[in-house]
């Protein structure tokens, strides 16, 4: 399993928001790259035409105006594309990025988001004729609204984010939602940690993200020859935040 991750993303002055705090990252590759059987992968910035598959000019040019938060969120976003190849190359992977993505609609942003990473890697993907169909999963405390607003106008591409109430039915949707789709050629994650019982969500414990990680992986090699990644999105109780992540790793390796 692939890794993707820029000592740049450990930059905590690109912006002033929560997902931007200083040591966010540190708690996830503190614990995380010191995994042997994880290699990393450095990642380079997405390329403009990368960014207005899923943006509006007008938007582009607005988070341009911010010469250090444009260049992090097209590294961020250059993470997403990288991910997004190694697992149609056949490795699966997760993108330790950051600013995350899946708030950033079209023309517009919000909730410490700017470029729509998942939109702007599967896009790709789509543009190069490598996939048609997609599976996106957003386990995040609040629904991505970006993501369904750049990929809605592609029916081909499935979005669940689970709306159930307790842990148990969250995963039993997931595993139901799972077990009706098909005709897809990747599943994609907008792997929010703030679902954790201790953060923002306050429902799922340390196990369910492994749970989660271990459903998608065994889906994939069923559905679409075990191609997957992963994207950060939210998670911000840092005390746990990479004992969480690597949970998740460990099932989805």
């Amino acid at each position: 399993m692939k890794i993707i991750f820029h000592d740049d993303y450990k930059d905590s002055s690109y912006a002033s928001d929560t997902a931007a705090a200083e040591g966010r990252m540190e708690s996830i590759t503190d614990l995380l790259l010191k995994q042997r059987e994880y290699s990393v992968l450095k990642p380079t910035a997405a390329k403009v035409d990368d960014i207005l598959r899923a943006h509006t000019e007008g938007h582009f040019n607005r988070i341009r105006q911010d010469e250090k938060l444009f260049r992090m969120a097209l590294l961020s976003a250059g993470g997403a594309v990288c991910a997004a190849e190694i697992a149609f190359d056949g490795e699966p992977s997760f993108a330790c990025i950051r600013p995350p993505g899946h708030h950033a609609s079209r023309a517009s942003c919000w909730g410490f988001c700017y470029f729509n990473n998942m939109g702007i890697a599967l896009l790709k993907l789509r543009s190069e004729g490598k996939i048609k169909g997609a599976f996106v999963l957003d386990f995040d405390a609040h629904t991505g609204d970006g993501n369904i607003d750049v990929l809605s106008e592609y029916p081909e591409i499935k979005i669940l984010n689970s709306v159930s109430a307790d842990r148990g039915a969250y995963l039993a949707e997931i595993e139901e939602h799972l077990t009706g789709i098909d005709g897809i050629d990747i599943i994609a994650v907008s792997a929010g940690f703030d679902s954790y019982e201790k953060d923002f969500g306050k429902k799922l414990k340390r196990f369910d993200f492994y749970l989660i990680g271990r459903l998608l992986k065994q889906f994939s090699k069923r559905l679409c020859n075990g191609r997957r990644f992963a994207l950060l999105e939210g998670g911000y109780y840092l005390q746990d935040l990479g004992k969480n992540v690597l949970a998740f790793c460990q099932g989805f390796e």
